[in-house]
């Protein structure tokens, strides 16, 4: 879908388009000593005016499949004008770890984003390098804007015996047919065992990925029997819309789709009627709404700043230090403010921030504080615009004592405290948190997480400096969702990005800035869009911009102490340094 700008005669407008990659490998080196790779596809793509190669994303594993079929896609915006390089590399995953060193190397590829679209079928082969053998395959497809989501519910009935000593392991693909008439893979089912009559669990998809949003498009369903070895057998085919679908679950009789095996049915001729049946046990649309149609709504962006003021980030006095003030050039501290807070300011109307700061002995009591406001005030952590923001850290670098130890907790239990007394869709709170160091209350801070999931808020971390920070990808839940004592988040509301990811590219501060804004940002709306979604929550019709310079619309903002300084107040020095402080 080509991106919409407004007219405006005489200016010009990069022509671009929301792409989706998908990517399957052939015949890939098997690594593994008693089975076979288990492989995963790992995308870098290199921004603009860069040398230097930024993972974009990764595949989910495929276990023990020498020709993987995966089912995540990448998104990527298509520019026309620009020449994009993208890199994917092939591993084989052996351990937990999200350290690709510690994985086997399978090989890699270049490509040009144009080439792939260009290609006939906007699809391309290329043969994998340093890995021995294999290749790879990248299609390209455009992005539906169809919002809707649908709900499915599978059985299947006597379906053909595959395994000699039982019956079959039962699973489902779903594919939806390309422009040139192939077909990708956009869902899975699990694995029901030793059963000819699965009743496979409730999944939900979008629309857009089941059939780009067209519901008279072909989805392809293929039945296979799991085995350990990842040579699965087919059990059976079918071809059906999602209108057809939609429309078979309003009669009062269900219909069972046949599923066909083509090689049986040539083998057997007329005497193969097919290798069993599939119904459609639940099947519900659901109206999708876009991030666009809540802000349009009046839905505010509550954003809040808290940052690691913890000794690890070096003394702030030495130019070392990644707190260290220069004159001449921000620090990663102020980059990543600056980044990120250009955006989030346009969508809350009043420009009013709270910052906070943790892991430094404050002053008057120099006591440890995981919570303290760091404009100075005691009683209130609001400052006013990305100025406020950026005099706001100044002021606490040159009026706290770093220390430790680094407790993520207290600071997101504070916005969470807030968050739960606005769950109407007004306002959707998001916590920018900034830090060097690994987190020293780990439990603490999933068990906040899984308590925020429930509520309209959205957490950002961006590491900055060289610390290994292994350990905060298990809080960005986009592979395993975070849990706490057996209790799952009930949606990824965490997106880490190092900041050492988008900084020695040779590009400037400022094209660091735009890359760093869009991958901490990406995810937010569709976290906006989850909640709403999950609450029964539909937009509010547009509002009404006023007319006169008198007119002003009503707003509602957040509070996050008894009141709001006065403007009065905001003219005046900030009073002596007394912060809230605990001790953790």
């Amino acid at each position: 879908m080509a991106s919409f700008h407004s007219f405006s005669p005489g200016s010009s407008v990069t022509p671009t388009s929301e792409i989706e990659l998908n990517v399957s490998c052939r015949n890939l080196i098997d690594a593994d000593v008693f089975s076979k790779s288990d492989p995963i596809v790992v995308l870098y793509i290199q921004p603009p005016g860069s040398t230097k190669w930024v993972e974009h994303g990764r595949t989910e594993i495929i276990w023990d499949n020498l020709n993987p079929n995966f089912v995540k896609k990448f998104h990527l915006t298509y520019y026309f004008e620009e020449l994009q390089k993208i890199k994917f590399e092939v591993y084989d995953i052996d351990s937990k770890s999200r350290d690709l060193k510690k994985h086997d190397f399978l090989g890699y590829a270049f490509f040009n984003l144009g080439e792939i679209i260009g290609s006939p079928g906007s699809r391309l082969s290329k043969n994998l390098i340093d890995g021995g053998k294999g290749r790879i395959i990248v299609s390209a497809e455009e992005v539906s804007s169809c919002n809707d989501k649908v709900t499915f519910q599978f059985a299947g009935h006597k379906l053909s015996r595959k395994d000699i000593f039982g019956k079959s392991d039962p699973f489902l693909c779903f594919y939806r047919s390309n422009e040139d008439g192939e077909f990708t893979i956009c869902h899975k089912t699990e694995v029901i065992k030793v059963t000819l009559n699965p009743r496979w669990k409730r999944f939900e998809l979008p629309v857009r990925v089941l059939c780009q949003g067209d519901y008279h498009r072909m989805i392809k369903i293929e039945c296979f029997d799991w085995n350990r070895s990842g040579k699965h057998e087919l059990i059976g085919v079918c071809y059906v819309t999602l209108f057809e679908l939609d429309q078979n679950s309003r009669t009062s009789t269900i219909s069972k789709f046949q599923l066909i095996d083509e090689k049986k049915r040539a083998k057997k001729k007329s005497k193969y009627v097919n290798s069993g049946t599939l119904s459609v046990e639940h099947i519900h649309i659901e109206k999708g709404y876009s991030f666009l149609d809540f802000i349009r709504g009046g839905m505010q962006l509550a954003f809040t700043v808290a940052i690691d003021f913890t000794a690890s980030n070096g003394d702030p006095k030495q130019a070392s230090s990644l707190h260290y003030i220069h004159h001449s050039k921000p620090n990663h501290y102020q980059m990543a403010l600056e980044a990120v807070g250009n955006i989030i300011q346009d969508y809350d109307t009043d420009k009013l921030f709270p910052c906070l700061g943790f892991g430094a002995r404050v002053p008057p009591t120099r006591e440890i504080s995981h919570e303290f406001f760091l404009n100075g005030r005691a009683d209130n952590p609001y400052v006013e615009g990305l100025k406020g923001i950026m005099d706001a850290y100044n002021y606490a670098i040159h009026n706290v004592q770093l220390y430790g130890p680094t407790n993520f907790s207290p600071v997101i239990n504070h916005v969470a405290r807030f968050a739960r007394e606005k769950q109407d869709g007004t306002e959707y709170f998001i916590l920018l948190i900034i830090t060097d160091g690994i987190i020293s209350d780990m439990p603490q801070t999933l068990k906040a997480i899984v308590e925020a999931a429930t509520l309209p808020m959205s957490i950002i971390i961006v590491g900055v400096g060289n610390a290994d920070f292994e350990a905060m990808e298990v809080l960005d839940g986009d592979d395993v969702r975070v849990s706490f004592q057996g209790r799952k988040a009930e949606r990824d509301i965490v997106q880490f990005v190092p900041f050492n990811n988008h900084i020695g590219t040779g590009a400037s501060n400022s094209a660091v800035e735009t890359r760093l804004a869009k991958d901490v940002l990406e995810e937010v709306p569709e976290q906006v869009v989850g909640y709403m979604r999950n609450r029964g929550i539909v937009p509010k019709p547009p509002i009404n911009l006023p007319t006169t310079p008198t007119e002003t619309a009503p707003t509602t903002r957040r509070s996050s102490v008894p009141r709001e300084p006065t403007s009065q107040e905001r003219q005046l020095p900030p009073p002596p340094y007394t912060p809230s402080t605990s001790n953790y």
